[in-house]
């Protein structure tokens, strides 16, 4: 195999991993939100509002580092910029 498949392979091996960890950390962070909130609501229901809010700002910031991700693995997939140092 030459150089090309190596890098190709190596490439998408690096992309799995990627998207395994970078789903999996916000998917964690998100599950604790969530029980942060449900627990603060447990304890003070009349600030309902407010840990609703903050919570759903919170989430959306979790879930844009794993679209971050997602975006990034995508471009190595399919228009790896490394692949032109290694095509001359």
């Amino acid at each position: 195999m030459n150089d090309m498949n190596w890098f190709v392979i190596a490439s998408t091996v690096a992309a799995v991993f990627a998207i395994a960890i970078g789903v999996l950390l916000p998917a964690l962070a998100m599950g604790r939100a969530i029980s942060s909130a449900l627990d603060a609501l447990a304890r003070q229901p009349e600030s309902e509002r407010s840990i609703m809010r903050t919570l759903f700002i919170g989430l959306a910031m979790i879930e844009s580092l794993a679209i971050y991700v997602l975006v990034i693995v995508l471009i190595v997939l399919f228009n790896n910029p490394l692949l032109t140092y290694i095509l001359k």
